[in-house]
C-alpha cells in the first residue's frame, strides 16, 4: 500500500500534473492499493473531487486501485452528491477480505511549495 499525498488546495491545472505524479510513482511497481491523503484540504470543491477521480484513473492505468483517506465531512458529502462515493471509495486503514496488510510507503507531492521550502531548509 502507497500513501499519496494532495495538497491544501488543487486548481484543474494542477490536475493533470497530480496525475503524472500519480502514475510516475507506481509505475513499475506491483499493483495495489493507494491511498489518497486528503487531510490537507482546506475546502472541499468541485475541482477536488474532479482531481480525485482523475487520480483513480491514473491509478487504474497503472492497474492499482485508489481508497481516499482523511477526507473531512463537505468533501465526503459532495463525492456522494456527485455520485462518485462507490468510485472513490474511503480507506478504513484495514486491508481488504483476502488481503495480507502491506507495508505504508509515505509520498508527498513533489510540487507543494512546504515540501520545496523544507527541501530548502536542509
Amino acid at each position: 500500500m502507497i500513501s499519496f499525498a494532495v495538497r491544501a488546495t488543487v486548481t484543474r491545472a494542477d490536475i493533470p500534473a497530480l496525475c503524472a505524479d500519480l502514475a510516475e510513482l507506481l509505475c513499475g511497481r506491483d499493483p495495489g492499493v493507494v491511498v489518497c491523503d486528503v487531510a490537507a484540504v482546506v475546502q472541499a470543491d468541485v475541482v477536488m473531487v474532479e482531481a480525485l477521480a482523475r487520480l483513480r484513473l491514473a491509478a487504474a492505468r497503472q492497474g492499482w486501485r485508489l481508497a481516499v483517506d482523511s477526507a473531512g465531512p463537505e468533501l465526503r458529502r459532495l463525492i456522494g452528491l456527485l455520485g462518485l462515493a462507490g468510485v472513490l471509495p474511503e480507506s478504513v486503514g484495514q486491508p481488504e477480505e483476502g488481503e495480507q496488510a502491506g507495508r505504508v510507503e509515505e509520498v508527498v507531492e513533489r510540487r507543494d511549495p512546504a515540501v520545496r521550502q523544507l527541501q530548502h531548509d536542509e
